[in-house]
């Protein structure tokens, strides 16, 4: 399901200048030796998408710009420890270790060959520029060809108590361990579904934390009827398979088909409730929960750079529209990564070339037919993964129409289930932009990064519609806060 009123599928502009050439008084990096800024090549995300696509390019003799909003490359899968931590990559990484270091490697081979600019926040696309910050200095960077690399964001399912103290998405206990080397709690438990619950709890096992239970919304015959598509990429699914037996080894309570309740606490949390298969109350004490269900794309930024969007019923989520290499609805505008759609990290890499690619093909220094050919058959094992995650994993959608009313869905605006279904009801909001208006819900500073999926449920089940009907939360700039001072980069 398309939206309508967007611009069509973008082919190479006329008229561009041909990369790898150089141009009077141009440098490689884009800037005239007048010091004014010409249009380049921007890449947003060092993660292992954009980390690609930059390499890619350098390798045809460009000098790109990539941005990353973290200080240290990597993306999250691969997030790099602080420089004054010492803990080997196997304890980091687990089974990705050698892949974790080789992607470091390359790219600290690649950073004298490009531009490279963390801490820098993409906060806005537009009139073919990409505006970023870094601390309060300001600056607008013209391209003649952006590939957004943005990655993806947890998918949260609200839960009475989610707000508490104590309570964070699966992603964010995994940056704790990683980047800060501290765990979220002494006995936590972890509840959602998805390979990622499952490499969290193990990844605090293995660190010594004291992981009180592993509860997953999936029943254990929906993962075992995606098996064959989960077989597409047999080593992952055998990781995965490991993960498992490594936390039943360890003693730590593992339990499918469950149904959360609440999460209990005032100035701490004292315990989760949870129901199990058979539909009785269970009750696991800890200190800390890590909650999450799969991963969402970060689109924001192709929302800004107006790429046309369509409902992907295998996520269940609304993306950008995609040819087979990356390319969007606008020209000059590409997506890789799990930003364009989550089939991780191995996926990312080879879409990120495949996307770079296509950038140079669509300025005029095609690569070897060879080469995209081969890309695009290793990324066909992991398309059909991916169906085998979503189906095996899937969404709690049906969740939502049982939340409380008094339960909070948007965090940052403090609205609950009942406002947004009144905005559905009582206000009849046709769809959720309008529902946002009614309610503030996603008018926080995270727009809907966290809320929005589990909103739009709420809306569609309360209005009775499809989800797909519901439509979507429209980003707008700035994507994220900006500082009230600003200074104007050169």
């Amino acid at each position: 399901m398309a939206e309508p009123g967007m611009s069509q599928p973008g082919m190479s502009q006329p008229g561009m200048s041909q990369p790898g050439m150089s141009q009077p008084g141009m440098s490689q990096t884009g800037m005239s030796q007048t010091g004014m800024s010409q249009p380049g090549i921007v890449v947003i995300g060092a993660g292992p998408a954009g980390i690609r696509a930059a390499a890619r390019l350098a390798e045809a003799g460009l000098c790109p710009v990539l941005i990353e909003e973290g200080e240290r490359d990597g993306g999250q899968i691969y997030r790099r420890q602080p420089p004054n931590f010492s803990r080997p990559p196997e304890a980091l990484y687990g089974a990705e270790a050698a892949k974790a270091t080789a992607l470091h490697r390359d790219f600290e081979a690649l950073r004298e060959r490009i531009d490279y600019r963390p801490g820098t926040l993409a906060w806005a696309i537009r009139d073919q520029a990409v505006l970023t910050v870094r601390g309060a200095r300001t600056e607008s960077l013209p391209f003649r060809a952006l590939i957004i690399a943005a990655g993806a964001t947890d998918r949260i399912m609200p839960v009475p108590g989610w707000t508490l103290p104590g309570v964070y998405s699966l992603g964010g206990a995994q940056i704790a361990l990683k980047a800060q080397a501290c765990a979220i709690g002494a006995r936590p438990v972890f509840m959602g579904t998805g390979p990622l619950l499952y490499l969290v709890a193990w990844q605090y096992a293995k660190a010594g934390v004291a992981v009180q239970a592993v509860l997953d919304t999936t029943p254990f015959a929906t993962r075992l009827a995606a098996l064959r598509d989960l077989a597409a990429r047999p080593s992952v699914l055998l990781r995965g398979m490991r993960y498992v037996l490594a936390l039943r080894r360890r003693g730590i309570r593992l339990a499918t088909g469950i149904t959360p309740v609440a999460v209990e606490g005032e100035g701490g949390i004292v315990a989760l409730r949870w129901r199990d298969k058979a539909g009785a109350e269970q009750r696991s004490e800890c200190d800390a929960v890590g909650l999450g269900y799969g991963l969402r794309s970060e689109t924001q930024l192709a929302d800004l750079a107006k790429c046309r969007f369509a409902y992907d019923p295998v996520a269940r989520q609304w993306l950008p529209e995609l040819d087979e290499d990356g390319r969007s609805s606008v020209a000059g505008v590409y997506l890789a990564g799990d930003g364009a759609m989550v089939r991780g990290a191995d996926a990312a890499e080879l879409a990120g070339r495949l996307a770079a690619c296509a950038a140079l093909a669509d300025l005029g220094q095609p690569p070897p037919a060879t080469e995209i050919a081969d890309l695009r058959r290793a990324l066909r094992p992991m398309n059909r993964f991916r169906r085998g995650l979503e189906a095996g994993f899937p969404w709690p959608a049906q969740l939502a129409a049982g939340l409380p009313d008094e339960t909070i869905v948007c965090r940052c605006e403090a609205i609950t289930a009942g406002e947004l279904r009144r905005a559905a009801t009582d206000l009849d909001a046709p769809e959720v932009n309008r529902a946002k208006a009614f309610s503030r819900v996603g008018m926080g500073r995270c727009q809907g990064r966290m809320c929005g999926l589990a909103g739009a449920e709420i809306f569609a089940a309360a209005r009775g519609v499809p989800i797909e009907e519901a439509g979507r939360l429209r980003g707008a700039a700035p994507v994220k806060p900006l500082p009230m001072i600003e200074e104007p980069g050169p």
